[in-house]
């Protein structure tokens, strides 16, 4: 499936939560209702506390979920800046988002095509719709220039 000008603008606003101060890999996440309204938005922040699921997509989730009484985000988009983990791809298939859109691939972790491609496994029963490559090469930089600086520490 191929992206909309609605999902690079999601995009893009999500790329804007990153700053160039971030201790953790700099992956930011947007929930989004239909009509584009984010309900939630987060970064990864495993560094700044002891909680080794504090990733942009299952923050962003929960916050989603704690802003609308429920669990069930089925007409809701999952919009991250890297592919998901399995976690969070889990995470995305099990909070019922109708779709999950995402900028640079994961070739280390990815969930969602790379190396597994748990939303679209037909053993689930709840399939979002994902669209993944959505300004690739933005969200790509974020994580070069944040690794690069680390290298020269």
């Amino acid at each position: 499936m191929k992206s909309s000008q609605a999902d690079e603008a999601a995009i893009r606003q999500a790329l804007r939560l990153l700053t160039d101060s971030s201790r953790d890999v700099p992956v930011a996440a947007l929930v989004l209702r239909q009509d584009g309204e984010v309900l939630a938005s987060a970064t990864n922040d495993r560094a700044g506390g002891t909680d080794p699921t504090a990733h942009a997509e299952v923050t962003a989730l929960r916050a989603a979920g704690r802003y609308r009484d429920n669990w069930r985000l089925d007409d809701c988009t999952l919009v991250v800046t890297l592919e998901p983990c399995p976690m969070c791809a889990g995470a995305a298939v099990n909070a019922r988002v109708r779709r999950l859109v995402f900028g640079a691939w994961n070739a280390d972790y990815g969930a969602c095509g790379s190396l597994f491609d748990i939303p679209r496994d037909p053993r689930i029963p709840h399939r979002p719709e994902v669209i993944g490559g959505v300004l690739e090469e933005e969200c790509r930089q974020a994580l070069t220039s944040f690794f690069e600086e680390r290298r020269e520490d």
